[in-house]
């Protein structure tokens, strides 16, 4: 597009270096945006991705439940080889996915006659802390392999008394079994007062084999991410009721949304201010050089050759502006995220390009007020006119 005569680009580093000021200034108004613009884009890419990760800590996402309990012969159940037939992975990201079986057992402390109700959970898959809120107050890893290991909601071994290391008696309808706590569970909400056991246990105490109640999977991604995760995996389970937990759903979808609102809405915002100033800046080129443009088409100067050399500048100053503000940008969004969020964002290298495009794209539109001298007359220039 442009020539590659040297002639053509020392015009063109004549036309840079011909006020340093202005050259200042204009380069300044670049490199902010650049900065501001860069700051922000990677501020709402790891918001976006930050998002999706803490809120998989509250839990799972997903639930596979049954469909119609009446038309099970184990009642409100799905099989347990049902588990097996979730993804282990979804865009490249693993997808724990745990099954449960819930009965309403009698629990003691061992060594105590009296026993209480409580809610007894089997439990089998990859991923329970992925897939369960909170946090273990007390554990034990040594005890955890045990082939009767179980853990305890807080408010379950307050009630029983019990910690890591101590046994529970366990019984249901007359059939027994007995744990051995290896952690104490805190989560803020219904586990705390369950008891989580090995699903072959809690299988033979409701002597329901081979069953769960229901799965529940922990998929990471965007609230669309999910969606389409959840409509293929019921396709793939027709027996089953796939859905996903819409509190947590809505909840991430509108805090990213108005995250990302409010940052594009910045970003333009300041894309347009940086436009005005550029623009100013060039408002005063033009006036400056139509002495100059009128003496080159008097000695046979093209208005193409003219256009190409302005947006050869024009290119070069977004390029510049754009290179070190975008860098300036990035690195000034760790210290944004922190003073934000709480949390220093990541840079996300991919927006480094993109701020520096964004720049030039800026600096080519704000060079509109050159393309005036291509209407520029000679006659006009000499006769003073102009």
């Amino acid at each position: 597009m442009m020539s590659q005569s040297p002639m053509f680009w020392r015009i063109v580093r004549r036309l840079l270096t011909a006020n340093y000021g202005r050259l200042f200034v204009i380069l300044l108004a670049l490199g902010a945006g650049a900065a501001i613009t860069s700051s922000l884009l990677n501020l709402q890419i790891d918001a976006k991705k930050r998002l999706t990760t803490e809120f998989r800590a509250l839990g799972a996402n997903v639930i596979v439940a049954p469909r119609d309990a009446s038309a099970s012969s184990g009642g409100a159940t799905l099989p347990q080889e049902m588990l097996s037939k979730i993804p282990a992975e979804n865009a490249g990201k693993p997808v724990p996915a745990v099954g449960f079986l819930y009965l309403i057992g009698e629990v003691a402390k061992a060594g105590q006659v009296h026993h209480q109700p409580a809610v007894i959970a089997g439990v089998d898959g990859e991923g329970i802390t992925k897939v369960r809120p909170g946090k273990r107050t007390e554990y034990s890893s040594e005890l955890e392999q045990a082939a009767n290991a179980c853990e305890v909601g807080a408010k379950a071994a307050e009630q029983f008394q019990v910690h890591a290391g101590d046994s529970l008696h366990l019984r249901n309808q007359g059939r027994v079994a007995t744990c051995e706590v290896f952690a104490v569970l805190a989560t803020g909400g219904p586990e705390d007062s369950q008891i989580f056991i090995r699903l072959a246990i809690a299988q033979a105490l409701a002597e329901l084999p081979g069953r769960i109640s229901l799965i529940q999977a922990s998929v990471t991604g965007t609230p669309d991410v999910v969606q389409s995760f959840i409509a293929a995996l019921a396709n793939r389970l027709p027996q089953a009721d796939v859905h996903g937990i819409k509190q947590l759903a809505e909840a991430e979808g509108k805090l990213y949304n108005r995250i990302s609102g409010l940052l594009s809405a910045t970003v333009v915002l300041v894309l347009f201010l940086t436009s005005l100033c550029v623009m100013a800046g060039m408002s005063n080129v033009a006036i400056e050089r139509k002495n100059d443009v009128g003496l080159m088409k008097a000695i046979g100067g093209s208005v193409r050759r003219v256009v190409r050399l302005f947006l050869a500048e024009a290119i070069l100053l977004g390029i510049m502006g754009g290179i070190v503000g975008s860098a300036i940008g990035i690195l000034g969004s760790i210290w944004l995220g922190k003073a934000v969020f709480g949390v220093a964002a990541r840079p996300r290298w991919i927006v480094y390009p993109v701020s520096v495009a964004i720049t030039v794209v800026v600096s080519i539109a704000s060079a509109f007020p050159l393309r005036r001298l291509a209407s520029v007359r000679p006659a006009n220039v000499f006769r003073g006119e102009a």
